[in-house]
């Protein structure tokens, strides 16, 4: 699906970055990055420019093709890794941000994802996460017709266990990114830390 998606000349989500990571990159330590099914390139492009070190993980090989496209029309350089998120190895303590915009996988191994993200984040590294809630159902502005991809409050929270949510909202707003996120929608934002004495045990269930 995905690399058909990407196939076109055109840039599926566009190449502006996503409105909620523009505004609060802020929040992510300067460092290594990790920015997670990437796609076409804008969001890692993005945070590159802004003198990061980043690592940008997607399951289209044609989409991160048209990633390397775009950050070498920009100027800057981005390590581009063709993975499933479902198998990916986050390390231990490997990241000092995490980057998580519009990722739909099914819970299973979403939930499995997020055990290994947690560990792979650095103690006082940060998760900054957009998602569309069961509620973008109703919108049909992207995001798919299935729930099983889209996640609430109640889920990131529980999820993401051994973070501290500096931030967590649900909220309707308009998301424009190309021809696939087309109007008002229902997201989740979060900006999370992991703390310094975080235990680094996986969730159970």
């Amino acid at each position: 699906m995905w690399d058909e998606r990407y196939r076109s000349k055109e840039y599926a989500y566009g190449t502006e970055p996503n409105q909620f990571l523009k505004q609060n990159f802020h929040h992510l330590p300067k460092g290594r990055i990790l920015s997670l099914a990437e796609g076409e390139g804008r969001n890692a492009v993005f945070l590159a420019q802004q003198g990061y070190s980043v690592t940008a993980v997607d399951t289209s090989i044609v989409g991160l093709h048209k990633a390397q496209k775009w950050a070498e029309a920009n100027g800057v350089t981005v390590n581009w890794v063709h993975a499933d998120l479902a198998d990916y190895d986050f390390g231990n303590h490997e990241w000092d941000g995490i980057v998580s915009i519009f990722c739909p996988l099914l819970p299973a191994v979403r939930k499995k994802m997020y055990d290994r993200l947690q560990l792979g984040l650095k103690q006082g590294g940060i998760f900054l996460l957009e998602a569309y809630t069961p509620e973008q159902l109703r919108y049909g502005t992207g995001g798919g017709h299935s729930v099983d991809f889209m996640q609430s409050k109640k889920m990131v929270r529980t999820e993401l266990h051994s973070l501290t949510f500096q931030h967590l909202v649900e909220l309707e707003r308009n998301v424009i990114e190309g021809i696939y996120h087309t109007g008002l929608g229902s997201v989740v934002q979060a900006v999370a830390i992991k703390p310094k004495t975080a235990p680094d045990q996986p969730s159970h269930g």
